[in-house]
């Protein structure tokens, strides 16, 4: 289980050091694609499969599934850890994300998220704000 917040720099190749803690559970392989609200999701191998395999059976009839399935799908990329725990970001997904030298990786259950210092910082503004709106909302859910 990926949980916490971590601050990461980029090196000036794109390379990315993934916290300790994870380096174990992506050494099997991981994939990064474009996330939403701004930032990127790297799963593990296995993690990875389960989701393609849910995009893969949505209906292609609808048009918002399509798009769902090419902005995750046509934007993944395979990558491999490095002998220093990083992984390379490839320059169109750093672009997506624009992602600049400090990033923050952040564990959410089955994936990670990669983050532009500055985009997360105000990403957690607005939703640390909007926490009792979005509380009584997830109560609806019955979480």
């Amino acid at each position: 289980m990926f949980i916490g917040e971590y601050n990461h720099n980029l090196d000036n190749k794109g390379r990315l050091a993934v916290p300790v803690k994870f380096r174990n559970d992506l050494k099997k392989g991981a994939v990064v694609t474009k996330g939403l609200d701004g930032c990127l999701f790297l799963y593990t191998m296995s993690e990875w499969k389960i989701l393609a395999e849910k995009l893969s059976k949505l209906p292609i009839s609808q048009s918002n599934t399509r798009a769902f399935a090419r902005l995750m799908l046509a934007g993944a990329m395979d990558v491999q850890i490095d002998k220093q725990g990083r992984i390379v970001l490839p320059d169109y997904l750093r672009k997506y994300a624009m992602l600049k030298k400090k990033v923050i990786v952040n564990g959410l259950y089955n994936r990670l998220e990669i983050w532009d210092e500055n985009g997360w910082e105000k990403y957690k503004e607005v939703t640390e704000k909007e926490s009792g709106d979005i509380a009584e909302k997830l109560g609806e859910l019955g979480v």
